[in-house]
């Protein structure tokens, strides 16, 4: 079984941006990083909910045997802010105020 360095959520919030996505998702599950792309991970630390990294992060020896689990993609940190500010609107919308890991896993589906 092939190893990826990344595992994308059915539910891909990808930024307005962000050009060509299944060749961006070819890369990072292959260790290729990318200049502008960033990725919104499932948090490493328990105490948060979400982390914003740059894709050249995920391209190292350790997430190969660890992959994380992306949520998001976008061209630039500040794109990455504005989805998930709109993850967290959509939660809220929801009844899920500050559970964005429950709306993600749950409910998570884009309109």
């Amino acid at each position: 079984m092939k190893k990826h360095y990344c595992e994308f959520d059915k539910n891909l919030y990808v930024g307005p941006s962000l050009k060509n996505v299944p060749l961006v998702k070819w890369k990072m599950q292959h260790g290729a990083g990318q200049i502008s792309v960033y990725a919104i991970c499932k948090a490493m630390n328990p105490s948060d909910q979400l982390d914003i990294i740059h894709c050249g992060v995920l391209t190292q020896k350790y997430y190969r045997n660890h992959p994380v689990h992306v949520y998001g993609l976008a061209s630039g940190y500040s794109e990455a802010l504005d989805t998930v500010v709109t993850i967290s609107r959509r939660a809220s919308e929801c009844g899920m105020d500050g559970d964005l890991l429950g709306f993600l896993e749950t409910m998570g589906v884009q309109e």
